[in-house]
């Protein structure tokens, strides 16, 4: 195989320095199979190793990406044939081992999911990490008796990448979807993915009371802080609170009074150590019962891989709406 081209982050002097660099498949992290990657994308952790604004990766060098999709070169497990269709989203890529943005990546095949059939590379990009995050939350709600029927649920940080998937996989099951955002001017795409309220967070009353009226079936939160405690204080009985994010703060300042007297539950939501079968399982929901209706809206905008580099400071200033899709083959 010749060289190949990968966006790599590494820390000089303290100083996080990133930028495509030209490796072999022997400069990569080890792993047992090779994977020609087509496809990535862009999360806020993405921006954060990438502009040294939060520490993310463990080691260095890595390639960044926590995603991927693309096909399988060469294989040392039977379960993953050469040709074969995969993804692979969190399991350590930008953080331990090498990522997603790289023309071909060596990754170990506990890690691999098979693109659901009738799935394309972009599609499962344009869901990657984010929209595997929202589907781990509803699948984990649903396992503990969510139901249509237990009321809305709300949705923090609507118009980011989890946020948006939530909202649509969660009205494609019949679910009332309630969107917090701070971003009044994207109402309009709040509703076409399928949110029936939108709440601006400038007009939310948090409360102070350590219950207040209850008014919600369950949760997804990416925000953490002053609104994951308002949502403990106003889920209703036997409610669930999926927690993904600290966007906001990770500060959690309640009592344990909506626990005990509602019954509210507080689910952690780990999308990158989810044990293989589960992970898998989820994906299989993704490819079926959770698929998102509306990805064209969510994951309309794919860059190329030059492009990379321009596109990481807007998920810093938090003015990104929806997913981008990284076209890693010409």
């Amino acid at each position: 195989m010749d060289s190949f081209r990968a966006y790599r982050i590494d820390s000089v002097d303290g100083a996080i320095v990133a930028g495509f660099k030209t490796l072999n498949v022997a400069d990569l992290t080890a792993g047992n199979v090779v994977v020609r990657v087509t496809h990535s994308t862009i999360n806020y952790k993405d921006a954060l190793a990438a502009t040294g604004a939060g520490r993310i990766l463990r080691k260095y060098p890595l390639n960044g990406g926590i995603d991927l999709a693309g096909e399988v070169l060469s294989s040392e497990d039977d379960a993953f044939q050469p040709g074969a269709a995969v993804l692979v989203n969190g399991c350590g890529l930008s953080e331990t081992f090498d990522g997603g943005y790289s023309e071909y990546a060596r990754v170990d095949s506990n890690s691999l999911v098979a693109i659901p059939d009738g799935m394309s590379a972009i599609e499962a990009m344009q869901i990657g990490t984010a929209g595997y995050t929202a589907a781990l939350a509803i699948h984990r709600m649903e396992q503990n008796d969510q139901t249509p029927d237990s009321g809305p649920i709300v949705v923090t940080g609507a118009t980011g990448g989890v946020g948006s998937v939530a909202i649509d996989m969660l009205a494609s099951r019949g679910y009332e979807v309630v969107a917090l955002t701070g971003k009044a001017s994207e109402e309009a795409y709040l509703r076409k993915i399928g949110a029936s309220r939108i709440l601006l967070r400038e007009e939310t009353d948090l409360g102070k009371r350590p219950m207040e009226k209850a008014q919600w079936g369950g949760a997804i939160d990416n925000l953490g802080g002053d609104y994951l405690t308002w949502l403990t204080r106003t889920v209703n009985y036997g409610g669930n609170i999926a927690s993904i994010g600290l966007a906001s703060s990770a500060a959690l300042n309640t009592t344990v009074l909506p626990f005990i007297l509602r019954a509210v539950c507080l689910l952690g939501i780990n999308s990158v150590d989810t044990p293989p079968d589960l992970r898998r399982a989820v994906w299989e929901r993704i490819g079926s019962d959770l698929k998102p209706q509306h990805l064209n809206t969510i994951g309309s905008k794919t860059i190329s891989f030059d492009e990379l580099p321009d596109a990481f400071q807007a998920y810093i200033d938090g003015t990104v709406t929806g997913r981008v899709v990284v076209q890693i083959a010409s």
